[in-house]
């Protein structure tokens, strides 16, 4: 084996840690995108006709998927009528708020260079599949008429 000169190793240059602007880019997109959707969804009624496409599911089946009336649930949040958005998605409306803090909390983490990594484990998707299902189904259930939007 021959011997190799420490002199003529590749030296890897070190990496430069990121501007707070650099770091702050993605989550600023992310907002910008949000809040440009919002802004469409509250503009444009989703309870007029012609709009939206409809659900898929809901043209086929005639049964109400996890996001079925998240959009009228969106315009109805946007204009400040808490209980109509709801009415129309409970499961979204909780939703805005806890997307808000997350955000938020990334946004902090990300100014002050830290990690920005959302432990989520094997038991914490589960239990949110099984919030959408049993939401899923319970919405589609005669006693769940109040959850229809």
């Amino acid at each position: 084996m021959p011997d190799v000169n420490v002199e003529s190793r590749p030296v890897t240059p070190a990496r430069a840690e990121p501007t707070r602007a650099a770091r702050l880019a993605v989550p600023a997109g992310i907002m910008a995108a949000v809040a440009g959707a919002f802004a469409y969804v509250g503009t444009v009624d989703p309870n007029q006709p012609g709009h939206y496409p409809v659900c898929p599911l809901y043209a086929v089946t005639g049964l109400y998927c996890p996001g079925c009336g998240g959009l009228r649930s969106a315009h109805a949040f946007v204009h400040g009528d808490f209980l109509g958005a709801l009415h129309d998605n409970a499961l979204a409306t909780v939703g805005y708020p806890l997307f808000a803090v997350l955000w938020t909390v990334w946004v902090l983490r990300a100014a002050r260079g830290r990690p920005t990594r959302l432990g989520l484990g094997t038991a914490h998707l589960w239990a949110l599949g099984a919030l959408l299902l049993v939401f899923t189904v319970v919405r589609n259930l005669p006693f769940g008429g109040w959850l229809h939007p």
